[in-house]
């Protein structure tokens, strides 16, 4: 590892939920569904990193069918790391990552990576160049990133997007998952990078947080960082990408912003567990509707 700053990837495939999403991840097909969208998108994007000095810890539930943990096992084997753990308290995640790293790091970065998404390749090397500029404790966010759904491409701007990042000394360290990606900066101090996207969010059939947003946006201009991850895509139109930017566009700007206010609208009076109480009705409705 460098010893500037060890790098570590993190993802919760399937951990045990309690509500609406476990009888989600209990139902037929959702996990096939799940590492299949992981083969095609997020495991090749990782695979892909121009600066491979990096751990990744893949979080996965020990009583998952032997057939997926025989499969995260073998899946893994020199990219990431199945860590077999019904729940993740703060220090076992460091127990994992000092493992992983051979030791207590002087300077550690966490990374979240969600099972469905990706990342461009150079994700990894972006993050460190903007850890190694930070305060004792950074919250980090490449604010710029795509969204795919079906055959649509469209470039978003998200300053607090779930590809969430902390920079921090070891001692007292806590990561990237000790709060909601979007409440990071009410702990730390956040920084902000720009640039060309450096993630990509699939927008399927089983998923709920995540919706089309931003801008209607070719694919050619990022096939050199996404790989496989665009393929399928077709270059749209001038009068498809006009239509999208004066109208559609600003409608879902809207709609966006609606959500917003009535997200914290319920925080104002129940507070994280009635977003989440929230949350799980969207999934059990789109569960289903699959």
């Amino acid at each position: 590892m460098n010893p500037a700053v060890s790098h570590v990837l993190l993802t919760r495939f399937n951990l045990p939920s309690k509500g609406a999403e476990a009888t989600i991840r209990a139902k037929e097909g959702w996990l096939r569904d799940r590492v299949a969208l992981f083969e095609r998108y997020c495991l090749p994007s990782v695979a892909a990193q121009t600066d491979r000095d990096f751990s990744w810890l893949v979080y996965v539930d020990p009583q998952s069918p032997a057939w997926f943990l025989s499969w995260a096992d073998e899946a893994g084997a020199g990219l990431f790391r199945a860590v077999r753990r019904a729940e993740v308290p703060r220090e076992d995640l460091l127990a994992d990552v000092a493992e992983a790293v051979g030791g207590a790091p002087a300077r550690l970065l966490t990374t979240n990576l969600d099972n469905d998404d990706a990342v461009a390749a150079d994700f990894v090397a972006r993050l460190k160049a903007g850890a190694a500029a930070t305060t004792p404790r950074t919250a980090l966010y490449l604010v710029n990133g795509l969204i795919r759904q079906g055959d649509r491409l469209y470039a978003h701007r998200d300053p607090s997007n779930a590809f969430c990042s902390v920079a921090e000394p070891w001692d007292g360290a806590v990561s990237c998952w000790s709060d909601w990606h979007n409440r990071l900066d009410r702990h730390m101090p956040a920084v902000r990078l720009g640039g060309s996207p450096g993630w990509l969010q699939v927008v399927h059939g089983t998923n709920v947080s995540n919706r089309v947003r931003g801008t209607l946006t070719s694919p050619v201009p990022h096939r050199a960082l996404f790989g496989s991850g665009l393929d399928g895509l077709p270059v749209p139109g001038g009068r498809e990408l006009a239509a999208d930017r004066l109208l559609h566009s600003p409608l879902r700007t809207g709609r966006e912003a609606a959500r917003a206010l009535a997200k914290r609208s319920v925080l104002l009076v129940g507070g994280p567990d009635a977003v989440d109480r929230m949350n799980a009705l969207r999934r059990r409705a789109t569960a289903g509707a699959s």
